[in-house]
């Protein structure tokens, strides 16, 4: 582990805590495509998954750990609670990694000391150096956490750090679990564990926050002044609840404002060198795919990778914009990846200038994905004239998605109007490869579409988002369709774009609805394996 402490260490949790949103579940495939990806964005630790939480999680972390952590790859960490059984599934998964790291942690707080682990302080604190000593004998990178740090009573927090250390942590994680502290509270806590555990200057000090208060890139940033050295965070700030700090405002954030930050690092003020690894130019398009695979939408005014983050409507900003972009923008949309760069592929394009376009914009997909990819290019360069990079990745995105291919939508057709009942009728093929039609009428042409290919799947659920997103303007434009549906208490999404809005409408539903019957399958068949 690279362990400078002058720059910042950045820790991605997206493929763990991310994963951790309703609806953002995703396959070992899809969890091996945003690795890669996080791998080209330069991140220094990639947190895998929680290896002994499921099968599913355990092969996850193998693939990845095989895949990605190579001798100049990322770390490849997994979460373990503080259980030898934990620890011992985490080192099995991470043994195919060249830079492994067990991320082990208890509750430290008196809150979930009696709530929820029901022990008494020195029986936690014996927990937490005797299972990280455990840890440390399967590996030399062994990162702590003492859960819902924040809450804790610092006296027995720095306790706790202290033996941890002495038993062999590496790194030590201070999490904001709930999402309660304020910027200048975190500071001090982080200037606190510096000044009164007497062994920290041997440990990386490292935070973990979500963003409940709307606050957690703040609290990070004031733990940085105060001496945390790797931030734990995620692509589009998601994960638990309100989700977790946003890996691109941090990156963007400790770049923008350099100047600022250098000094806590011992740097001159005015130096150019970056504070992170991460490859800015890789930002937008990481997070378009974190975004396509979870299903989960970035809202336009999100910072850095919003719709609207660098758009400009108001007069007197555009005319500043027009003369000088620095009058109303803080950073360069090329910084993290964005182009006005209209290519001129069409539809008398052939399969090697596609390939070798999608190259250039950072896809490495296979043959067989390139060949699906090719495929959907062709059909959209029939119904557009102009075709821009963000259409080619919103193709590329919906095309490696890996939804379950089970029910496949044949035909839809509505009609709509002022004075008429919107009604749609639907054509699905099976898994069985039967085709089933069946019409319904609704308060609107989507809302009759789904209804129609509810009563074809007849599977009960409750469609609970549905976000509509243009990739690029015009009459002709190119739709991206997220949905989240309910089933019970799981949530599941689907995604799909088209130039007929209706038409990716029902092919986000029907995907969303094959994740939802692929896991009902799922449990039929462990059942009778029982």
């Amino acid at each position: 582990m690279r362990n400078q402490a002058d720059r910042i260490i950045i820790f991605d949790t997206t493929l763990r805590d991310g994963e951790q949103c309703p609806g953002a579940t995703l396959n070992i495939e899809e969890k091996l495509i945003i690795a890669k990806q996080l791998a080209r964005l330069g991140v220094d630790v990639i947190e895998a998954g929680f290896a002994f939480a499921s099968p599913g999680d355990f092969e996850a972390v193998k693939k990845i750990a095989q895949t990605i952590g190579t001798e100049d790859g990322p770390v490849i960490c997994s979460l373990a609670r503080a259980i030898k059984a934990d620890i011992e599934a985490a080192a099995a998964a991470l043994k195919p990694a060249v830079h492994g790291r067990i991320h082990t942690f208890i509750s430290t707080s008196d809150i979930h000391l009696q709530y929820q682990l029901r022990k008494s302080r020195a029986e936690v604190l014996a927990i937490a150096e005797e299972m990280v000593a455990y840890a440390k004998s399967f590996m030399d990178d062994v990162e702590f956490s003492p859960m819902d740090a924040a809450r804790t009573d610092p006296e027995y927090l720095y306790q706790v750090l202290e033996r941890a250390i002495a038993a062999g942590a590496t790194t030590i994680n201070i999490p904001d679990t709930v999402g309660y502290t304020t910027p200048s509270e975190f500071g001090e806590m982080i200037k606190g564990i510096t000044e009164n555990v007497p062994n920290i200057d041997q440990a990386i000090i490292s935070v973990h926050g979500h963003n409940d208060l709307g606050l957690a890139v703040a609290n990070f940033l004031e733990a940085v002044k105060n001496g945390a050295r790797q931030l734990e965070c995620t692509i589009n700030g998601i994960g638990e609840r309100a989700g977790n700090a946003a890996l691109e405002e941090l990156v963007m954030a400790l770049h923008v404002r350099r100047q600022y930050f250098n000094p806590f690092f011992g740097r001159p003020a005015d130096s150019e060198a970056s504070l992170t690894n991460i490859d800015t130019k890789q930002i937008y398009k990481t997070s378009r795919l974190v975004s396509n695979l979870t299903g989960m939408l970035v809202q336009p005014n999100k910072a850095i990778v919003g719709a609207n983050a660098f758009a400009h409507e108001s007069g007197i900003h555009q005319d500043g914009v027009l003369k000088n972009k620095l009058t109303y923008e803080i950073m360069d949309a090329q910084l993290i990846g964005l182009t006005d760069n209209q290519i001129v592929l069409g539809k008398h394009s052939g399969r090697n200038a596609f390939g070798t376009r999608l190259r250039e914009l950072g896809f490495e997909l296979s043959d067989n994905d390139l060949n699906k990819a090719f495929v959907r290019f062709k059909e959209v360069a029939d119904k557009k004239k102009e075709i821009s990079d963000w259409d080619l990745e919103a193709i590329v995105n919906d095309e490696i998605q890996q939804a379950p291919d089970l029910f496949k939508v044949e035909l839809v057709q509505v009609s709509c109007g002022s004075n008429t009942q919107p009604t749609a009728t639907v054509t699905l093929r099976t898994p069985e490869g039967k085709e089933l039609t069946d019409a319904a009428i609704g308060t609107g042409p989507v809302d009759a579409v789904y209804k129609a290919i509810n009563r074809v799947v007849n599977v009960p659920n409750e469609l609970i988002e549905f976000s509509v997103q243009s990739v690029t303007g015009g009459i002709d434009a190119l739709g991206e369709v997220t949905i989240r549906l309910r089933h019970e208490s799981r949530v599941f999404s689907g995604h799909a774009a088209n130039t007929d809005i209706i038409v990716a409408s029902a092919q986000a539903y029907v995907n969303a609805l094959n994740r939802l019957y692929s896991a009902l399958q799922k449990e039929v068949k462990e059942e009778v394996t029982a």
